[in-house]
């Protein structure tokens, strides 16, 4: 099992984006064996990163020897969370479309349209 908290070099982690944009993103994927990503993106000014991909080559860069797909896990609790605790922005932690405010509570009940019957304990 992976200790995700070993990868602590951000050059590492650099250096794998930095190898993903040199070779695209499909040749970078290829070469590693790693699929595209469904749920969680490393996401900087240079565009969207497969977030297990980069978590994987990053650890070769640090480490010596890529991780392989198998390996490890890329979610929250696995490749995607580690690198969101090293600062990068992680798109897809957040649920999508962020927390929902309204100007009344009424337009909450409208927009939810809870059964009738549980309005009076609502």
């Amino acid at each position: 099992m992976v200790a995700y908290s070993a990868l602590t070099d951000l050059a590492a982690v650099e250096s794998a984006l930095d190898e993903c944009d040199r070779l695209g993103r499909f040749t970078f994927l290829e070469k590693y064996g790693f699929g595209e990503a469904r749920d969680y993106f490393l996401v900087t000014d240079g565009g969207h990163y497969d977030s297990k991909a980069i978590f994987g080559v990053a650890w070769g860069y640090q480490h010596g020897t890529p991780l392989t797909n198998d390996e490890f896990v890329g979610g929250k609790n696995g490749a995607a969370g580690r690198l969101s605790q090293l600062g990068y922005t992680i798109e897809g932690l957040e649920p999508r479309g962020g927390r929902l405010s309204f100007d009344a509570f009424e337009a909450a009940l409208n927009a939810f349209q809870p059964p009738v019957e549980n309005i009076t304990m609502i």
